[in-house]
């Protein structure tokens, strides 16, 4: 990170110097140029706008050596016209074709390109055009007499400006070294300004992701870094706390997991669906009866749903109470297909038991096994669409009992199966909150079996249905399991 930050700054630097040197040297360079152009043209104005000299030039074009005479002239204000005989000369040209006569440059005069402003005197006008891009400056004036026409041509090979442009080039050049210089110095000094809280700042990042809130950082400055160092360590005490919320959130959930299970939706749907058909229809007496004791069972699977709910906390506590008792296993399937069945038709769903054999008693919590049941048909249902086929099956297998409830439904994905017992986990959310499921059932199921000392196992493929099983042991968990069970 320091040499990254290091390198950046350093050369953000040298690129700004350079940027800005080049464009003070453009600039300059031009303006001098330009200024150059200007005074040329002021001064050649301001001489040849005299009277007293114009006059003296049209005299000498009648004279009988008008040439000898213009010189003369020329030579006698060579002083005003900057006439210096190395970069600006004067020239008589003829005033019909522009070819030279005399002049103080005989060499250059005779290699004399006629020049837009040459043929402007050609015909009979004053040349003071001149663009700053020339390789030269120019003037030519017409002045015609008895003798003949002639054009003053005076002319500035620039050489001025481009020594005193090599000059400030040379200049710009180590004004450029020096800043470069200053530049990576002190670009090297804010960099490790900045870096060093940084540097700083990053260590606290790590310890903060490694979970340690304890160190702060401590950088006085009023500028960003300081508000963002301020800001870090209220960012780190914030988390220090909400993850301290989380554990206490994570305790109440857990202690107040009977009021949001999906478990006391099952008995509540059936209690009504039974109700409101003794209420519109009028039944046999038997009926009736049969549908009253299914309401007044459903009423006390549901008060034990919650005593099952509070067990749940009770659980990690080690303090959950087991009645284990001889029952009927096939009698409880059979309750559980009878108050599921009706449920099932409403859902348009075909619900069938089927029996396997002679199903021996078993001992165990006969209510917390109903609702293991119960747990299993209602999944079953609730993730099953309309039209599909639910199938319970009760058998025995050695000295144990299975209940295997298989459906055609949804199915749950590979990645899901592992982790359907952890509590309050739902493979599809929106659906679960649909049928008021909160990812308990299957938790509570897993922790009824193992304190029968039983096994619960499921297996599922996507689209294709899910098939849960219980295994429990005749004999139950045993004595030493049960005083165990009760001991914790």
């Amino acid at each position: 990170m320091n040499r990254s930050l290091y390198s950046k700054l350093v050369l953000m630097i040298i690129l700004l110097i350079i940027s800005l040197m080049a464009v003070v040297g453009v600039f300059l360079m031009r303006g001098i140029r330009v200024f150059y152009l200007n005074e040329f043209y002021k001064q050649m104005q301001s001489v040849f706008s005299s009277v007293e000299l114009v006059n003296d030039l049209r005299s000498a074009a009648d004279n009988d050596n008008p040439e000898h005479v213009m010189a003369n002239i020329l030579r006698a204000y060579s002083g005003q016209l900057g006439i210096d005989s190395g970069s600006r000369n004067y020239y008589i040209l003829s005033g019909s074709t522009g070819s030279f006569i005399t002049g103080s440059d005989i060499d250059g005069g005779a290699a004399l390109p006629v020049t837009a402003n040459i043929l402007t005197a050609i015909t009979g006008k004053e040349g003071y055009h001149g663009a700053v891009n020339d390789d030269y400056m120019d003037v030519a004036l017409p002045v015609s007499g008895e003798k003949g026409s002639f054009i003053i041509y005076i002319k500035d090979n620039k050489d001025t400006i481009r020594q005193l442009s090599r000059e400030l080039f040379g200049i710009i050049t180590d004004s450029l070294a020096v800043g470069i210089a200053i530049s990576v110095l002190l670009s090297l000094l804010l960099a490790k300004t900045m870096v060093t809280p940084l540097q700083s700042l990053k260590k606290a990042v790590e310890r903060v992701a490694g979970g340690d809130f304890s160190d702060k950082l401590d950088i006085r400055s009023g500028d960003e870094i300081g508000v963002l160092s301020n800001s870090f360590n209220n960012m780190a005490g914030r988390l220090e706390r909400t993850l301290d919320d989380l554990k206490k959130s994570e305790m109440m959930r857990r202690e107040f997991v009977a009021n949001v299970s999906h478990e006391l939706r099952t008995p509540l749907t059936n209690i009504r669906s039974y109700a409101e058909t003794l209420e519109a229809t009028a039944l046999p007496r038997d009926t009736e009866n049969k549908f009253l004791n299914v309401i007044v069972n459903e009423s006390d699977r549901m008060t034990k749903i919650v005593q099952d709910l509070l067990t749940l906390s009770r659980f990690d506590a080690g303090s959950a109470e087991f009645i284990f008792e001889k029952f009927s296993f096939e009698k409880s399937a059979r309750d559980v297909f009878s108050a599921m069945q009706l449920e099932a038709g409403r859902r348009n769903q075909e619900f069938t038991l089927e029996i396997k054999g002679g199903i021996p008693d078993i001992t165990g919590d006969k209510a917390r096994i109903e609702q293991v049941l119960m747990n299993m048909v209602s999944n079953a249902l609730k993730y099953t669409p309309e039209g599909g086929n639910i199938k319970m099956i009760v058998k025995t297998s050695g000295e144990s009992v299975q209940a295997l409830v298989r459906d055609n439904g949804v199915g749950i994905s590979k990645e899901d199966i592992d982790r359907v017992f952890d509590r309050f986990y739902r493979v599809d959310k929106a659906r679960s909150r649909e049928s008021g499921g909160t990812g308990l059932g299957l938790s509570i199921a897993k922790e009824i079996v193992i304190r029968h000392n039983g096994s619960i196992k499921l297996q599922s493929r996507p689209e294709h249905g899910t098939s849960i099983t219980v295994t429990l042991p005749v004999r139950g968990p045993g004595r030493d399991y049960e005083e165990q069970t009760k001991s914790n």
